[in-house]
């Protein structure tokens, strides 16, 4: 069984995605849980870009250390050098360095020649050589590059001393039979090949990222780089849940493996949908809420018989608990402790004490205390909150069929001092927002606002992604509650906090670090 090594780059392309905003303790937050998950390669940003993804870098790699942490770095000396300062102290030291081989990326974006290209490419990975004992090196739009010439680039920068050779479909432009030709292709022609691993990375502009993938495996792939729930700019990328319950499923056909942790899968998903607010599709392949539903008579007659009549993949295959109840009202610290440990709690004893007092208050109001329950109180103590500059305190919204809808604040300001303000909107969001906006007293454009339920039934965690653009800048904020309307102010509060600790972040980096 061949070993396929996993490149999760969720934390880099995957936050390309529009709209996602994650901060530093929440890419730390994803980066330990992608190595409970096993994934063999963390690409943790691209820390010549700004002094935050610098330091989010710096910190995952000095943390996490059952991963291998790389970043991201054009061809440029900059750009390595200061990949190498983020990186060097951690367990195995790795770079990504890349340059288009394209003719159209070439001619248009790099206008060089390619002798020009293969130079600096050579160049670069020279360079890196010097600083990292693992170099990746990228050839950005391969599937469009002509193969004459991605072979001649390949077998210099091996040369040079790269040790993984990554191939990607930048544009979701080819197929599986393509792909599938270039990399025999390569593998064939490039005479010092077996120096380095070779490496796809697809995205899924024609909904054939996962296909592209396996196909590449198939051809000589020995790394496979995706990203959690298949997000990344434009359509996405290959999604890493998919490829993995694949080769595992098909190992009859694909005779290869990941060695990731499978019952971690549905914790990740759910993670990083959660800090990233991109909804899973309820039909999501593997982590979908309706992968493992059956609403046929003929499915539920088959599957009452015997599972494996309509269900390839087992729920707990991949995390998913057939026994979601899990604790109550009367369940006490330590049992709770527990189950938040089996879930992947590593916070501090003031956040699970934190958490404990959200779960007793929600026990009161719910029930039944489900695991996605937990878990959503859980992310919002550890990672989901803001440092609080603005805190809401108390809430009040007046509605009415016949009456226009109007809500009262009660704000704790960064100052310290505490304000109450009062507004009217056509709706009770409206009235909370327009409040809001009252009490920051600055114009706060709202972009977008979204709304679920952690789990069905009336009594459900209700959870609110907004996007704002406050300050001149563009921000997403999250708020959890028991209630919708508390959920929204949360989450448009959050948003706002998230952007002067993001400034502040940045006016402190650039005054203590230079990159």
């Amino acid at each position: 069984m061949r070993k396929i090594n996993v490149f999760d780059t969720t934390l880099r392309d995957g936050e390309q995605s529009a709209g996602v905003n994650l901060n530093f303790q929440e890419k730390l937050e994803i980066a330990k849980q992608l190595e409970r998950l096993g994934v063999d390669i963390i690409e943790a940003g691209f820390p010549a870009s700004s002094q935050g993804d610098f330091a989010s870098v710096k910190a995952i790699a000095d943390t996490v250390k059952g991963s291998s942490i790389t970043g991201l770095a054009r061809s440029l000396e900059r750009d390595i050098e200061t990949t190498w300062e983020a990186l060097k102290e951690s367990a195995e030291p790795r770079i990504h360095v890349f340059i288009a081989t394209s003719p159209i990326h070439m001619e248009y974006k790099l206008k060089m020649t390619p002798e020009q290209v293969i130079e600096n490419a050579v160049a670069a990975v020279k360079l890196a050589k010097t600083r990292f004992p693992q170099v990746q090196w990228s050839a950005e739009d391969a599937s469009r590059t002509e193969l004459p010439f991605l072979a001649k680039i390949i077998r210099a920068v091996i040369d040079a001393g790269a040790t993984v050779i990554n191939l990607p479909d930048t544009v979701g432009y080819t197929t599986p039979y393509e792909i599938g030709q270039m990399f025999r292709y390569v593998s064939e022609n490039v005479p010092n090949i077996d120096k380095a691993i070779l490496s796809t990375h697809n995205h899924d502009d024609l909904g054939m990222a996962v296909a592209n993938s396996l196909a590449a495996i198939q051809n000589g792939a020995g790394q496979v780089e995706c990203t959690v729930n298949g997000i990344g700019e434009r359509a996405g990328n290959a999604a890493l849940e998919e490829i993995a319950v694949a080769l595992n499923i098909r190992q009859d056909h694909y005779k290869a493996d990941t060695g990731l942790v499978l019952k971690e899968i549905k914790r990740t998903s759910s993670l990083v949908s959660k800090l990233t607010g991109m909804v899973v599709p309820n039909n999501k392949a593997v982590v979908g809420a309706n992968a493992f539903a059956h609403e046929s008579g003929i499915h539920q007659d088959g599957v009452l018989k015997n599972k494996e009549t309509y269900e390839i993949i087992t729920p707990e295959l991949v995390g998913v608990s057939s026994n979601r109840m899990v604790l109550g009202k009367h369940s006490g610290r330590h049992a709770f402790k527990e189950k938040l440990v089996e879930l992947g709690f590593n916070g501090t004893d003031e956040q699970l004490q934190k958490t404990f007092v959200a779960f007793k208050d929600l026990a009161d109001k719910k029930k039944d205390i489900t695991e996605e329950d937990l878990f959503a109180l859980m992310t919002e103590a550890t990672v989901g909150s803001a440092i609080a500059h603005y805190e809401l305190e108390t809430l009040q919204v007046n509605y009415g069929t016949t009456n226009i809808p109007t809500a009262t604040i009660t704000m704790k300001l960064p100052t310290g001092e505490t304000v109450q303000e009062a507004a009217t909107g056509s709706g009770s969001v409206e009235a909370i927002y327009n409040t809001l906006e009252r009490v920051i007293d600055e114009q706060i454009l709202l972009m977008d606002y979204r709304i679920q339920s952690t789990t069905a039934g009336r009594d459900s965690l209700a959870e609110v992604y907004v996007t704002v653009q406050y300050d001149g800048t563009e921000s997403s904020g999250r708020g959890t509650a028991h209630d919708v309307l508390e959920a929204s102010a949360k989450a448009y509060i959050n948003a706002v906090n998230r952007t002067i600790n993001r400034k502040q972040f940045n006016e402190q980096r650039t005054n203590t670090v230079k990159i």
